[in-house]
């Protein structure tokens, strides 16, 4: 990267952290959430202990970092004696790495290595190679993304896979426009549309704060309900508008990157975001989307809901001829929430059969199978399709399998789409994954 985005992160890490709150929460999101790891890389079937390595490539004030590093290590204690998998920590801000550090050690996380650098230095750092990479938030502020994620696949093992995310355009509408007009106050851009003597980050910060106050009613950034992190910190708001270089992608844009690497998209997150079926219920209009392969849907969904600002997604390399995603085929799979556990869920279901779901400001609501309830109380990340399935005919003796696979599939749908629900193998950990060293 350029040193005007070096010294912005320098001056202003991102995203703003305390050291001390980590005695409180653990910061949990995608990508990088380890379930999601090993439902969508490595179908199921991921082992995470040594010598399993993860790249955090960006990894800001830590939030990927520690939370897959603390995920690893809750995930190695539960195996007995293995020891976790090795997170390694890059990034350009010395700043954002000093909070990164503070973080690890609050939490007494030894699994993390950190260094100091940019992507694109990769091939010349003698980091190895890794099994799984994460990219959130970075190759949209380089000048050549192309490059950056040609330098990513080149430390991406064979069998591997990668988690990123980039700015989608409609979600993030009146942001392009608020950073010209704050070009044109303070300068800070980068080439085209730095106007005039530029301003020092932190004069530059008080006039987006004296411009966000002045905006018209009809300012699309005002309007957007769906932007707000710039009205917590200082951080969060040079990084929407004060950035010197930012792009979005398009649902097109992003398949276009990551096929010119020779990467395989394998799922966005959440998934029912990007099915036309979640905001439309015209079978008219259902009928005539059905055609569409599913980068298409994809697409239309994008422009249906309007409000995606981000895309986070999972790829893997072209070449891996894998099914990389975990199927409830086999008795044997077992169902693993992603974060809320299975009674909470069936809690949440039993009383209307629905579940509902938020996707930033838009209401939706999901019809559920009749069992739903019965299957989640019983889903606690250990119990597999069988044993779960078991339990129910114990109460129904008339509940065959293939009447257990016709309550489930569909409630696995629903779930899964709005990534409350993933899948692994019962006998997974027997070293499967190996890293690429």
């Amino acid at each position: 990267m350029t040193e005007p985005v070096r010294d912005q992160y320098e001056a202003y890490p991102y995203p703003a952290r305390d050291p001390k709150d980590e005695r409180t929460r653990l910061i949990a999101g995608s990508p990088s959430n380890l379930a999601e790891i090993d439902h969508y890389v490595f179908a199921g079937r991921g082992d995470f202990a040594k010598p399993f390595r993860a790249l955090i490539a960006g990894g800001g004030t830590g939030d990927a970092a520690i939370m897959l590093a603390q995920q690893l290590g809750d995930r190695a204690r539960e195996r007995g004696p293995a020891a976790p998998g090795e997170v390694v920590y890059l990034d350009l801000s010395g700043a954002a790495r000093e909070i990164a550090e503070a973080r690890a050690r609050a939490r007494g996380l030894t699994n993390i290595s950190f260094h100091q650098g940019s992507l694109l230095d990769l091939p010349g750092l003698g980091l190895g190679n890794f099994d799984y990479i994460d990219c959130c938030g970075v190759l949209h502020h380089l000048e050549d993304p192309p490059a950056g994620l040609a330098a990513l696949v080149g430390a991406l093992d064979a069998a591997g896979g990668m988690g990123l995310m980039l700015y989608a355009p409609l979600g993030r509408t009146g942001v392009y426009p608020a950073q010209a007009m704050l070009r044109n106050l303070g300068g800070g851009g980068l080439g085209e549309g730095g106007l005039g003597e530029d301003l020092p980050l932190g004069e530059r910060v008080v006039l987006a704060r004296r411009l966000l106050a002045a905006l018209p009613a009809t300012n699309w950034l005002r309007r957007n309900p769906f932007l707000g992190d710039h009205k917590k910190s200082d951080a969060e708001l040079v990084d929407l508008l004060l950035h010197p270089r930012d792009r979005a992608y398009s649902v097109d844009q992003v398949a276009a990157l990551v096929a010119g690497a020779g990467l395989r998209l394998v799922s966005f997150i959440e998934p029912a975001r990007y099915q036309p079926a979640s905001y439309l219920k015209d079978p008219v209009l259902l009928r005539r989307l059905t055609g569409l392969d599913p980068l298409a849907r994809a697409a239309f969904a994008e422009k249906l809901a309007g409000n995606i600002k981000k895309h986070i997604l999972y790829v893997v390399k072209g070449a891996n001829p894998a099914d990389t995603v975990a199927r409830a085929e086999t008795p044997g799979v077992v169902p693993v929430t992603r974060e809320l556990p299975g009674p909470e869920l069936a809690r949440a279901v039993a009383k209307r059969g629905r579940i509902a779901a938020d996707f930033d400001g838009l209401s939706l609501s999901f019809a559920l199978p009749r069992l739903a309830a019965p299957i989640l109380t019983r889903i606690d990340g250990q119990a597999s399709l069988g044993e779960i399935h078991a339990a129910l005919q114990a109460l129904d003796s008339g509940l065959d399998w293939d009447a257990f696979k016709a309550q489930f599939d569909p409630l696995y749908a629903v779930l899964n789409g709005l990534n409350h629900l993933l899948l692994r193998h019962s006998n997974a950990g027997d070293g499967q994954v190996s890293s690429g060293n």
